[in-house]
């Protein structure tokens, strides 16, 4: 009999750790980056237009609320232009990083989720590239770019019923991105990046 209720509670288990598992959802998403560096040295600056591409998975806790972890490849940075004597200079950073964002998604409507939370970076890539008229140079300045940062987030997200879904995302950087000022740059530099995306849920 013991063990009869014990294979019947192992059944149930299973059973409902199975339901669990069809609950939570799998899926890929890219999109487009408008990403710049906030700070007083560059407020003069323009933006970097880049992607970004990976993975999400949403895990709901009820009907209305579930937690939505990433692992995305992004690329920020920014440029600037000027002139000197009719000769044309522009500077361009890129900043390549691997992020973990963990969005709690709030459902308002059918489909339709609010989203806010934390990103966690990890800074993969950093160049500065000089061009003037035809010449241009690249240099490597990771070693001048901290190798972690951290962002604040929140957005949008529409999901439809055969797993297409779209989203918007503000991620507000709390991170120096500057990482010695005595070598390339001479402020608090934060990331600053606007998002849009589409993904699928399988």
């Amino acid at each position: 009999m013991k063990k009869l209720i014990l294979m019947a509670a192992v059944a149930v288990f299973g059973f409902s750790q199975a339901q669990a598992q069809d609950e939570i959802k799998f899926g890929v998403k890219a999109g487009v980056n408008f990403a710049k560096l906030t700070g007083d040295a560059v407020e003069d600056a323009d933006g970097r237009t880049g992607f970004h591409i990976g993975g999400v998975v949403e895990i709901p806790v009820s009907e209305k609320f579930s937690v939505q972890p990433e692992l995305l490849y992004s690329q920020q940075g920014l440029q600037q232009k000027e002139s000197f004597e009719g000769i044309d200079f522009e500077s361009k950073l890129k900043l390549d990083y691997i992020h973990v964002p963990v969005m709690a998604k709030f459902y308002v409507a059918d489909g339709f989720a609010l989203e806010a939370g934390p990103q966690f970076g990890f800074n993969v890539g950093a160049k500065q590239e000089f061009s003037a008229g035809d010449e241009s140079e690249e240099e490597d300045v990771k070693d001048s770019v901290a190798g972690f940062d951290l962002s604040l987030g929140a957005g949008v997200s529409y999901k439809l019923d055969n797993g297409l879904f779209f989203q918007a995302r503000y991620m507000f950087g709390l991170s120096n991105v500057n990482k010695d000022e005595e070598e390339g740059f001479d402020d608090n530099l934060t990331n600053s990046v606007l998002s849009l995306s589409v993904g699928f849920m399988f």
